[in-house]
C-alpha cells in the first residue's frame, strides 16, 4: 500500500452530512440510490448517488447522517451530477454499508 504525508492526507475534506432527500437511481449501470446531503452552512447542500440498495432503501436514508468528502471533482453518472463522494465499506460479500457517527453531530463537522 503506498504511503501518503500527513499534507496529503490534510487536503481530503469529510465532512458529516444530513441526508434530506433520497430517490431511486434506475438509470445508473449499477442498482443506486440518488441523495441530497445537508453539510451545513459552511458547505451546503450536495447530490451524489451511490450503490447502496443492498442494505439501504430511499425512505430509510432521509435523515440518516453519513460521511463523505466533499472536496472532490464533480463525476457524471449517467446523466445526473455527483458532487461528494459518500463513504463506505464492504461487508463479507461485497455490499456497500454507510460510514456514520456513533452520535449525532452537526451537519458539516470535519473529520480530524
Amino acid at each position: 500500500m503506498p504511503e501518503i504525508s500527513w499534507e496529503d492526507f490534510e487536503k481530503v475534506d469529510v465532512r458529516v452530512g444530513t441526508v434530506v432527500e433520497a430517490e431511486s437511481f434506475p438509470e445508473a449501470r449499477k442498482p443506486s440510490i440518488k441523495l441530497v446531503v445537508d453539510f451545513g452552512p459552511e458547505v451546503g447542500n450536495r447530490r451524489t448517488s451511490a450503490q447502496l440498495t443492498a442494505y439501504y432503501d430511499p425512505e430509510g436514508l432521509v435523515g440518516r447522517q453519513v460521511v463523505a468528502v466533499v472536496n472532490f471533482p464533480p463525476k457524471r453518472i449517467a446523466g445526473f451530477e455527483s458532487e461528494v463522494l459518500v463513504l463506505g465499506v464492504p461487508d463479507g460479500i461485497g455490499e456497500v454499508v454507510l460510514l456514520s457517527p456513533d452520535y449525532g453531530v452537526p451537519p458539516g463537522g470535519r473529520m480530524f
